[in-house]
């Protein structure tokens, strides 16, 4: 029998505040039904341990502030498995700490969430400036191939809902999944509309009643998917059935294994839960002239800055338009090569040195793809970017 686990009841009014990008996120999350965090504070996310720390015990839920990063993740995955909403949040240096037990996660199939708010770096950088150098460890940042799903708002109102769409997609898919920040979106203000998410937009959890006889408690094949969506139905630790979780390479029932045939099956469902889904998932926004003789291609902050530098150029005559990736993994290929195609030029803005760059290059194949880029711990403005292609 199939059992539906919810949120909590979000309130029913819609509220109209001023928010700092990482107050929203904590409003995002605890509209979820978030009731477990453990994090590490760490600059530009230090604010999202410092509000839940406050506001999640009175909810009924749990805050634990551990001795490390790397702690942090293990406690949230530790806490989902017992049938909590968890996440944690971090910057660069935490985030590469975590990616061993994101790994883990994703390997054991544990849903959560992973806030990470960018940073200059590499090494501890500097920790109060702006950067986009995350986005390639959000993909790749843990060995082997592994499903991966992550968004990035470019609003603190964007901030807000995908919160709450990344705990309704851990739960989904039974994956980690990774917010992904920056410190210009996780510090700057804006007047934001809180408005209660749908039923059809919490985190549902999808379990399996508890048998009562001993032999259906133990032997339950914890990791068989389900076939239309790859899926298995994980029951919470603590209600009845007893089963097996690692890292390693596993059978249906959790137990490691090296058989050639369950290995090979296994590992493809991981990702194929992912890609089957991958149109739905990835999302893009796009504004200006449709079709457009220039692309530009930015996400985050920086699309703020894109966003007014395509509306100058547009009202000087130029035929042009913001691409901007809401879903940055999986990216939105389908939408990218509908608008590309009628494409002369693509410009990618980003403060790294390319990392959006090479995704958008190699998907591009009838337009020179340029790089407008800065990695000095400053926010691109209009104005560079304008002048970058007025050339």
């Amino acid at each position: 029998m199939l059992q539906v686990k919810g949120a909590q009841a979000s309130p029913a009014r819609e509220e109209a505040v001023l928010l700092q990008g990482n107050e929203a996120c904590v409003e995002g999350a605890l509209a979820a039904g978030l009731d477990f965090f453990a994090g590490y504070p760490i600059t530009p996310s230090s604010e999202i341990a410092e509000l839940l720390a406050a506001r999640l015990p009175r909810r009924g839920g749990k805050f634990i502030q551990m001795e490390d990063e790397i702690a942090g993740i293990a406690a949230v995955i530790g806490a989902a498995l017992g049938g909590a909403q968890a996440m944690t949040a971090t910057s660069g240096p935490g985030f590469s700490l975590k990616q061993e037990n994101i790994g883990f996660a994703a390997m054991a199939e544990v849903p959560c969430v992973i806030v990470d708010s960018q940073r200059v770096g590499p090494s501890t950088g500097m920790p109060t400036s702006p950067a986009q150098g995350d986005l390639m460890q959000a993909r790749w940042g843990s060995h082997g191939d592994r499903p991966v799903v992550a968004y990035y708002p470019a609003s603190v109102a964007e901030t807000y809902r995908l919160a709450i769409r990344a705990f309704a997609t851990a739960e989904r898919l039974r994956l980690p999944v990774i917010l992904l920040l920056d410190e210009v979106i996780s510090h700057m203000r804006e007047r934001v509309t809180l408005k209660p998410p749908a039923e059809d937009e919490l985190p549902k959890r999808r379990q399996i009643q508890a048998a009562t006889a001993a032999g259906a408690l133990n032997d339950y094949p914890v990791y068989r998917a389900d076939a239309e969506e790859q899926v298995p139905f994980l029951p919470d630790f603590g209600r009845g059935y007893r089963f097996h979780v690692t890292g390693l390479t596993h059978d249906e029932k959790g137990f490691p294994t090296e058989n050639r045939v369950i290995a090979g099956a296994l590992h493809q469902r991981l990702v194929e839960k992912v890609r089957k889904v991958q149109d739905e998932l990835a999302q893009a926004e796009v504004t200006g002239a449709d079709p457009a003789e220039t692309l530009v291609v930015a996400a985050g902050g920086v699309a703020r800055s894109a966003q007014v530098a395509v509306e100058d150029l547009r009202r000087a005559g130029y035929s042009i338009a913001l691409f901007r990736p809401i879903t940055i993994w999986p990216f939105p290929e389908k939408a990218w090569q509908s608008r590309v195609a009628a494409a002369r030029r693509v410009v990618v803005v980003e403060m790294n040195m390319g990392q959006l760059y090479y995704v958008v290059d190699r998907l591009t194949k009838r337009a020179p793809v340029e790089l407008c880029n800065q990695v000095n711990g400053e926010l691109i403005t209009p104005e560079q970017i304008v002048s970058f292609i007025k050339g």
